[in-house]
């Protein structure tokens, strides 16, 4: 019973040594927007993860949504994220899970032919709904979780 108790009491106390020097994840928040904007981080990072918000078809320049429809702001939306993955150590490879949220379920046939040019060794997992409305009155908004780049 003796060596029971004592082998008890050693493994307990590796136990409790290992959770005490267990390191902690680093989170680092990353595409802050400029104070006084948009109450969001672009990209956030937890250990080797990065989770994009949501992206639309949006220029970079004047940070309007771009002309021509679903096609045209898909095609936006998905350079938008593919810059923010480059910036932050991914790209579009290493993407594991993407939602998709439409303004209109029935332009998904649209938006899914852009889509699909913009991932071309695999398919993530995805998800699509549509809602009643989306921010800046934009036709598609996508966010992506993805692996850093090794």
């Amino acid at each position: 019973m003796r060596k029971f108790t004592l082998s008890f009491i050693m493994l307990l106390s590796v136990a409790c040594a290992y959770a005490q020097e267990k390191p902690k994840t680093d989170v680092e928040y990353l595409d802050v927007p400029a104070p006084n904007t948009y109450p969001f981080s672009g990209a956030v990072r937890v250990g080797n993860m990065l989770y994009l918000s949501g992206a639309l078809g949006s220029d970079a320049t004047n940070k309007k949504l771009v002309p021509g429809g679903i096609e045209a702001e898909t095609k936006q939306t998905l350079e938008n994220i593919k810059a923010t993955l480059e910036r932050n150590g991914s790209d579009l490879d290493h993407v594991v899970k993407c939602t998709v949220f439409m303004a209109d379920i029935q332009e998904w046939p649209k938006m899914n032919e852009v889509y699909k040019k913009y991932f071309l060794k695999h398919f993530p997992a995805r998800s699509a709904v549509a809602g009643s409305g989306l921010a800046l009155g934009a036709r598609v908004e996508i966010e992506c979780i993805a692996v850093l780049r090794e």
